[in-house]
């Protein structure tokens, strides 16, 4: 059964929060602060916080920077990533992934599906790797963000999560990369 392993010690995590809106600010950023609040709640530390527009080469240049720096481990994104014309968040992530992690994707729509229905096809969250650091683009609603935190970021966030977990696996998310450089 899946649970939490108290013979493990917490590893906190060090989590960027990336808002991508045209028309939000810091104050009317409920989804952004719903992540900061769930991300410190459960020990983790926000490491970065930004909101940038609905513009690809912007929002790849603040993931690239995070990912980039060594004290962010995780980045979560919120917005963008509807269907409209201005929703480019996961053509702007997937451009950069090395790994996609298509069944988060698939998760996501599966447990909003069982809340909102069938207008969870109008979702493409996404998630992936890159530089070693996990990418996750969440819809810009708080109910999705709670969704997505409170049903499956918890838990593969933290170290003592079993059967696995995303933290166990920081270590090993270069290997690839540092075969083929040898």
């Amino acid at each position: 059964m899946p649970g939490i392993d108290t013979t493990r010690s917490f590893i906190a995590v060090r989590i960027a929060v990336l808002t991508v809106s045209d028309t939000r600010g810091l104050a009317e950023d409920r989804s952004g602060q719903t992540l900061v609040d769930r991300i410190e709640a459960a020990g983790h530390s926000v490491a970065d916080r930004k909101i940038v527009k609905d513009e690809i080469p912007k929002i790849q240049a603040i993931v690239k920077d995070w990912i980039d720096n060594g004290d962010v481990d995780v980045i979560i994104s919120t917005g963008g990533t509807g269907v409209t014309g201005r929703d480019v968040t996961p053509e702007a992530f997937t451009a950069l992934y090395e790994k996609e992690i298509s069944g988060f994707g698939e998760l996501f729509r599966m447990l909003s599906y069982q809340k909102i229905g069938t207008s969870t096809i109008q979702s493409r969250a996404t998630a992936g790797v890159a530089g070693g650091t996990y990418l996750f683009a969440l819809p810009g609603s708080t109910g999705a963000v709670k969704d997505a935190w409170d049903d499956i970021l918890i838990h593969q966030l933290d170290y003592r999560f079993m059967p696995c977990n995303f933290v166990e696996l920081f270590d090993r998310l270069q290997e690839g990369q540092k075969r083929s450089k040898s």
